[in-house]
């Protein structure tokens, strides 16, 4: 069997589709935006932002102020998009491009971002790796934002197999040391019109 190339899938489906094409684009990034304000981020939080893509929440964050973003992606074409999108904005925005789970962070941050990442990883071992990479970066009394299929969510996304979680799933998931904050379901409705039930979980990280 052929190992998975995680970085040749998503690179491909960035090249090949246009940024408002694939299933989790969003008009406005309405539950993420939510959930900073409940966890108290503030325009000089650190807020990286994983799996981040193409996604139009960092030009929305920036609007609003945020001055310390991190985006963190597997594919370059997807940062390359958004910085395009951007321009000169761009520049004010750190891009990291990586696959989280060999990544090695140089900083923490206050917030850990993930809207549909997390959920693409169905072996054990990668979401170990994950976990420990999101415990080097994120601070003690920091906060992480966790966006998942829910249980009654897609099967398959992008032609990948993932991983649906609800709250307890998700925190038994994190480990010891994560306390959950807010648990929420949100019902995302893709560019052709289908719903795809979410869930977002909030931890605060106490260990």
């Amino acid at each position: 069997m052929t190992e998975f190339d995680a970085k040749a899938h998503w690179q491909d489906v960035y090249v090949s589709k246009a940024t408002t094409a694939v299933s989790w684009y969003q008009e406005t990034p309405a539950p993420s935006l939510d959930l900073l304000q409940l966890v108290g981020a503030k325009p000089d939080s650190g807020i990286i932002d994983i799996g981040g893509g193409a996604s139009i929440l960092t030009d929305t964050l920036l609007a609003l102020d945020y001055s310390d973003l991190s985006v963190l992606d597997v594919s370059q074409a997807a940062l390359e998009a958004a910085q395009a999108r951007l321009g000169a904005a761009a520049g004010k925005v750190d891009w990291i491009v990586a696959d989280v789970t060999q990544w090695r962070p140089e900083r923490s941050y206050d917030v850990w971002h993930d809207r549909a990442a997390f959920h693409f990883l169905v072996e054990e071992a990668s979401r170990t790796a994950y976990v420990e990479r999101l415990r080097s970066a994120l601070r003690v009394g920091g906060h992480a934002v966790i966006g998942t299929f829910a249980p009654d969510g897609p099967e398959k996304c992008s032609g990948l197999t993932v991983q649906r979680y609800d709250a307890q799933s998700l925190g038994a998931a994190l480990g010891a040391g994560f306390r959950l904050v807010d648990g929420r379901r949100h019902d995302h409705v893709t560019p052709w019109g289908a719903t795809q039930h979410f869930h977002f979980g909030t931890f605060c990280r106490e260990a």
